[in-house]
């Protein structure tokens, strides 16, 4: 008789589904055409959050919360729990794909306590609103012991530009520690090439020097940590560089996850792993955010002392 799918791997199937329709409700909003656009933005830095972030956070946390209590999810906008939360948004399914595969070994005893839910509800929120919507991303990460074990990053808008009739935009990646990605094809980067991606909106003096301290071939600027992974997961990109503090842990969990699934690596620009506690006074990547495929030590070599010490010095 096959085994019962362990807790993690139902979390994850739980997590693609909502995933699957928080991304339905930001294009049914998109579609109104009232995005419900607001500053939350501190110090003059224009911020923005929409309705969308606002329903789709309320999707991904009420629906996990109805089938899982006790979890512990730390989201970007404002607090949820079940009582602000209408039926409408509850998604109970799982899916399929995922109770299919083994939970790898050292992760069969995970239990509901030992993890922390990481939610972007909608990660590149001002490319949403500019029109940019391959930039756009929902992301869902699980850490443990302050590491990230599994993540799903969703595109509401993937196909869009192709206009294919009949068939369903969005697609859904989704990976474990240990047990690999799936969703897409992973393509590993080519040797001798380097493709930095970066912010497209926030840059600054300390995050053009780190990029041409790289000597890039190429620089492509991109809003979202979710789709500038999903660049690096594609081949299409080598790097992430972003030596800046502004990035937050529910933007790199489940990305750091699904880089770690195909043996690459998300740290800061320091080259120490950020960690996913959910006690932490502060859910900003206060030294910044550098990701790769391979040569890590490479990339966090090629960044300037200066620069480094700059941002340990901020701490």
């Amino acid at each position: 008789m096959a085994s019962s799918p362990t807790f993690l791997m139902r979390l994850v199937s739980s997590s693609v589904s909502v995933a699957n329709r928080a991304g339905g409700i930001i294009r049914s909003i998109l579609k109104t055409g009232s995005l419900g656009v607001v500053d939350k933005g501190e110090s003059g830095q224009f911020d923005p959050q929409t309705e969308a972030d606002r329903a789709s956070q309320k999707c991904i946390i009420g629906s996990l919360l109805k089938t899982y209590p006790t979890l512990q999810i730390i989201g970007e906008e404002e607090d949820v729990h079940l009582g602000n939360v209408k039926d409408e948004f509850i998604e109970a399914s799982q899916d399929v794909d995922v109770l299919s595969k083994l939970c790898p070994e050292d992760l069969v005893s995970v239990k509901p306590e030992d993890v922390t839910v990481w939610v972007d509800p909608l990660d590149g929120t001002r490319e949403f609103t500019e029109g940019l919507y391959d930039h756009v991303t929902v992301l869902i990460g699980i850490s443990m012991n302050g590491k990230p074990i599994a993540g799903v990053i969703h595109q509401p808008f993937y196909g869009y530009e192709k206009e294919m009739q009949g068939i369903e935009l969005g697609r859904t990646m989704w990976g474990v520690r240990g047990l690999g990605t799936f969703g897409f094809t992973h393509v590993p980067p080519p040797t001798g090439r380097r493709i930095i991606t970066t912010t497209r909106s926030h840059l600054n003096k300390t995050v053009v020097d780190a990029i041409e301290a790289m000597k890039p071939d190429q620089i492509l600027k991109a809003g979202g940590a979710g789709y500038k992974v999903i660049l690096l997961l594609e081949g299409k990109a080598d790097a992430y560089v972003f030596a800046s503090a502004g990035c937050k842990r529910w933007d790199t969990c489940a990305c750091e996850a699904l880089l770690e699934a195909v043996n690459g690596t998300l740290t800061d620009v320091c080259g120490e792993h950020i960690k996913y506690d959910g006690q932490a006074d502060s859910y900003v990547n206060k030294t910044g955010v550098l990701a790769s495929l391979k040569d890590h030590d490479f990339y966090v070599s090629m960044i300037p002392e200066t620069i480094k010490s700059s941002l340990l010095g901020k701490l």
